[in-house]
């Protein structure tokens, strides 16, 4: 009797794990489905207005107002090893050269979007 009994609790500890693990399983896929970024055309347009507000004035139409060569047409930015959206995040971040730092002015969510708008419209070759 106390073999039957032993083997039965066992089964319901193995039961209970299997609950727990396809539980965490669940949590984990809900996690990663309802977190998922926002569209790519949300960010584009968030980054057209961010651009118009923060980039233009030296940026209009992808050329450099400072320094022509380093424009942002495609050709130029994959010359320049910045034809990434982390690198465009990291110049926008951190500024460079004649290039102030907006890490502080915009928000990691403002400076994602303008780095999706801007490889967009490099890749449209600013169309």
């Amino acid at each position: 009797m106390k073999t039957i009994e032993l083997q039965s609790f066992a089964d319901s500890q193995e039961i209970r794990m299997m609950k727990r693990l396809v539980l965490i399983f669940v949590a984990i896929a809900a996690f990663f489905f309802f977190s998922a970024p926002a569209s790519a055309d949300a960010d584009i347009a968030t980054g057209a207005k961010v651009f118009s507000a923060n980039c233009a004035a030296c940026h209009n139409g992808g050329m450099n107002v400072v320094n022509a060569a380093k424009n942002l047409k495609l050709e130029t930015l994959k010359q320049y090893g910045m034809d990434s959206q982390e690198a465009i995040i990291t110049q926008v971040m951190n500024g460079k050269n004649g290039m102030p730092p907006f890490k502080g002015r915009l928000s990691q969510d403002q400076i994602e979007s303008v780095a999706a708008y801007v490889l967009d419209r490099a890749n449209s070759g600013w169309k």
